[in-house]
């Protein structure tokens, strides 16, 4: 039997978080080589195979990379700074975050993620938050999570309608360490 693939949800734009600061890493993570690529080259080419629009946040300016990084303009490095200022500087009614660390991701699951936000306000994985897909109505309570010092994401999703959406734990797999980016390559 042959799976589809999920459809087309427009319009949808992609996030790519490119400002972790890598301590596990002991070098900027977005920078090492996977196959061919930087994971950050890596993940910037599966947002726009999934997406039409995407945009890349982090500390503008910190990483030289080849296309360009909106500031957060956060004074705290955390994912969920990256997602307010993406969700504030996009227009589409769904944004699919992903984080720069997770090479093994498809196309195919990123829009499953944008297609399972619908009525919601977020759509997610279980052993996540990230990957997952942001819909503007979340942006309020982003903003005030932030805006109080409430920073991780799994804390912040307790405040909104979310879905669960299930991904093959292997394509989920991310790399903190130069070992675990290895052994994702074998």
């Amino acid at each position: 039997m042959h799976q589809m693939s999920p459809p087309r949800v427009e319009p949808v734009t992609g996030i790519l978080l490119v400002g972790g600061a890598s301590r596990r890493f002991g070098s900027p993570k977005a920078l090492a080589r996977f196959g061919d690529e930087t994971l950050a080259e890596r993940a910037w080419r599966l947002l726009g195979e999934a997406f039409g629009e995407r945009i890349a946040v982090g500390k503008a300016d910190e990483l030289d990379l080849p296309f360009p990084v909106l500031d957060d303009r956060a004074d705290v490095r955390a994912p969920l700074a990256g997602i307010v200022a993406g969700l504030r500087a996009v227009r589409s009614p769904v944004a699919v975050v992903i984080p720069v660390d997770c090479p093994l991701l498809e196309p195919a699951d990123l829009r499953l993620l944008a297609a399972a936000c619908g009525d919601a306000d977020a759509a997610t994985v279980a052993s996540g938050p990230l990957p997952g897909a942001y819909a503007q109505s979340s942006l309020p309570t982003l903003e005030r999570c932030l805006r109080n010092g409430t920073l991780k994401i799994r804390d912040v999703l307790e405040g909104l309608d979310v879905r669960l959406v299930e991904i093959a734990p292997a394509r989920l797999a991310n790399a903190n360490t130069p070992a675990e980016l290895a052994s994702l390559q074998e």
